[in-house]
């Protein structure tokens, strides 16, 4: 294996085309500059350089050489900024989960600033079912998740991105449509769409400790595991459904949201495991610490990146 430090006395020499002048370019004196230019060609087997008095000519072999030691230096200087950057979390792959309300609210934010930030970090976005989101953190099939709030984990670390309202989603043609608002006790006859506790326990929980806050019990018709579920069976007049706010960018025709007077809040969060030591992870949580530039918007692409979300 040549050794890194004759390939960049080489390759000075080869530009310089004079050993006075490389020597003074690399802090050199001449003589060992001489000796290890003829060192590196007495490994190679071949004669490099034809020396006069006033300046140095490459030889066929030299030229070739020198182009060849060139893209290997270069790499090798790559090699190192690569690894630097990599300690630094701004290369390399970054995987999150998310659940449909995300994709409607901060996802798009936060994802298009962290890539703008880090375009040679790789980042994984996979829309998974809500209650499957912490056990893939857990497992390390994830970085982290976004998700909403619940019962705090015990091992997960948790971190607030958005904290909205509930709305009220309720069919076009229902005689409550043309309401500017309304009270959760006018829906008290009405047959809700909720999302099962098991897939969504802090939204779940809230649509119906406000039921009883009012004094009833919400009629559920049906209980589902996603949100656009929840949207389409109202949208086919199958019920009327609490979802978070940024549900609306859904925009479903046959649905209408109307504001909820003291409506609840469900919260989106994003959570990691502690001992995960992905540096690209770190730089994520850096900027998740900042304001995300404003209210998270629902619409723009999510450019280079890599989008494996199953919508």
């Amino acid at each position: 294996m040549i050794d890194v430090k004759p390939l960049r006395y080489f390759v000075t020499l080869a530009e310089t085309r004079h050993f006075g002048r490389a020597a003074a370019r690399l802090n050199l004196s001449q003589p060992p500059l001489s000796r290890q230019l003829a060192a590196l060609e007495a490994s190679l087997g071949v004669t490099l350089i034809e020396r006069n008095s006033r300046s140095v000519t490459l030889t066929a072999a030299g030229a070739r050489f020198y182009a060849d030691a060139k893209a290997i230096l270069a790499a090798l200087d790559q090699a190192g900024r690569n690894a630097r950057a990599a300690l630094l979390g701004e290369r390399g792959e970054l995987t999150i989960g998310f659940t449909m309300c995300a994709a409607y609210s901060v996802l798009p934010t936060y994802a298009c600033t962290y890539g703008a930030a880090f375009p040679d970090v790789t980042l994984n976005l996979r829309e998974i079912v809500s209650n499957d989101l912490a056990a893939q953190v857990l497992d390390g099939r994830l970085d982290a998740a976004i998700m909403l709030s619940g019962a705090p984990h015990h091992v997960l670390c948790e971190r607030t991105l958005l904290t909205e309202p509930l709305c009220v989603a309720l069919p076009r043609r229902h005689p409550l449509a043309r309401a500017r608002r309304l009270r959760i006790a006018q829906l008290a006859q009405e047959p809700f769409v909720i999302a099962v506790r098991e897939v969504s326990e802090g939204l779940h929980a809230a649509i119906v400790e406000h039921c009883r806050a009012a004094g009833f019990e919400p009629n559920v018709r049906f209980e589902v595991r996603l949100q656009q579920t929840v949207l389409s069976l109202v949208d086919e007049g199958a019920g009327v459904a609490l979802v978070p706010t940024s549900m609306q960018r859904a925009q479903l025709a046959g649905v209408v949201f109307k504001p909820l007077i003291e409506a609840p809040s469900i919260s989106q969060v994003l959570v990691w495991l502690p001992t995960n030591r992905n540096p690209c992870l770190a730089r994520l949580l850096e900027q998740v610490a900042q304001p995300a530039g404003g209210a998270p918007r629902g619409e723009g692409g999510l450019r280079d990146m890599t989008a494996q979300a199953t919508l």
